[in-house]
């Protein structure tokens, strides 16, 4: 099916409301923004037989501007896995320009990185009712499940990381304390998670209860857990290799005095978050020779009237060789990662997605031979 100069304009406008779009059979499109308070329409001269989505509207027009009289094929074979663009509003398209995949577009000697986070979901399982006031039939794990294992089949070099808050907020947390929760991470493959001021709600016998639920390393730097039952539980850093890019994560937690019951966190040691991330980032970037590094990061992302509070904007100016911070507990949703400049003047991405499993974060990574990086990054709605 060849691709009109007007087909291709709609789209365009259609990109500045939503960088995602779910095309359906036939001849009308249809977008909505993030937040879900704007809409647009369209009809085309292109009649299309099959759903598909496409992941980024901005890339693919690119690509399409590319070329004389695109032509655009759907490729079957990636388009029957489980119905999963009925369930996302962010899949990927895997679409063919006249024999010419996408993918043949990078070189191949760039390599690719993604990274997929989520924070402060507050034990939110299943969707927000269709009445929902502000997120009606928005979130839930089936539908996370579902967009994250589309990307995983994208991109293999997929982490999936949390910061934070994973308990409290729903019944479900109030029966069983975490173990469903930490079940579902694990079913997702998570690969790591830092720990939210939510997490001690019952208390620090009841997260080290539940820890044999996950299989997926809790990180953090900055709590002293020497004299609890989490000393030796809880990891400073991990690493991850993919595709021979080595990637350092490691996890800081907001100060818990004032916000937390002392009886929940007993003799847990906050440990200044600054001092501790420049450490973290030096071993990481210097001594284990990671290729990028990830702070996972339960500060919050900025307090407007408490300048002196540490949030992940202070910590990426007071610090270096972090390259994404990822953050949670303000619940602070960003359509993309901010980008600000750390201690040398150089870029740092900081971004966090909202709250209750509304969202999912995506930043990708590319590195060419000399392991140069570049990156972009968005908020999917799920």
């Amino acid at each position: 099916m060849k691709l009109n100069e007007n087909t291709s304009a709609i789209l365009k406008n259609f990109s500045e409301i939503n960088t995602n779009i779910l095309i359906k059979p036939g001849s009308e499109l249809n977008t909505i923004s993030t937040m879900r308070n704007i809409f647009a329409k369209a009809t085309i001269t292109e009649s299309f037989d099959s759903e598909f989505g496409i992941y980024d509207l901005n890339e693919f027009l690119s690509v399409v501007s590319s070329l004389d009289k695109p032509e655009l094929t759907l490729n079957d074979k990636h388009m029957k896995r489980r119905n999963f663009i009925q369930k996302s509003t962010a899949a990927t398209a895997f679409l063919t320009f006249g024999g010419i995949s996408m993918q043949s577009f990078s070189t191949a000697s760039t390599k690719h990185i993604t990274i997929l986070h989520t924070n402060d979901v507050h034990s939110h399982i299943e969707p927000f009712s269709n009445t929902h006031y502000k997120y009606p039939n928005m979130g839930g794990v089936a539908r996370r499940a579902t967009l994250v294992e589309a990307i995983r089949h994208e991109n293999p070099n997929t982490l999936l990381l949390d910061a934070g808050d994973i308990f409290q907020g729903t019944p479900y947390f109030n029966f069983y304390g975490g173990e469903l929760e930490f079940k579902l991470m694990s079913m997702l493959k998570y690969d790591a998670a830092t720990i939210g001021n939510h997490d001690f709600d019952n208390g620090i016998d009841g997260l080290y209860a539940q820890l044999p639920h996950a299989k997926f390393d809790f990180l953090s730097a900055n709590y002293n857990f020497k004299n609890t039952v989490l000393d030796t539980q809880i990891k400073p850093y991990k690493i991850f290799e993919k595709d021979d890019i080595k990637i350092g994560v490691f996890g800081l937690g907001i100060e818990l005095e004032g916000l937390v019951d002392t009886r929940n966190y007993k003799e847990t040691i906050y440990l200044n978050p600054i001092e501790i991330a420049q450490d973290m980032s030096r071993i990481l970037k210097e001594d284990e020779n990671c290729d990028l590094v990830i702070c996972l990061s339960h500060l919050g992302y900025h307090y407007k009237n408490e300048t002196n509070k540490i949030s992940d904007l202070v910590l990426a100016s007071k610090t270096n060789n972090i390259d994404l911070i990822i953050g949670g507990h303000t619940h602070t949703f960003l359509p993309k990662p901010t980008i600000t400049k750390n201690s040398d003047g150089e870029n740092v991405l900081v971004n966090q997605v909202g709250c209750y499993g509304i969202n999912v974060g995506r930043v990708d990574f590319y590195f060419d031979n000399d392991k140069n990086k570049s990156s972009k990054g968005k908020s999917i709605i799920v």
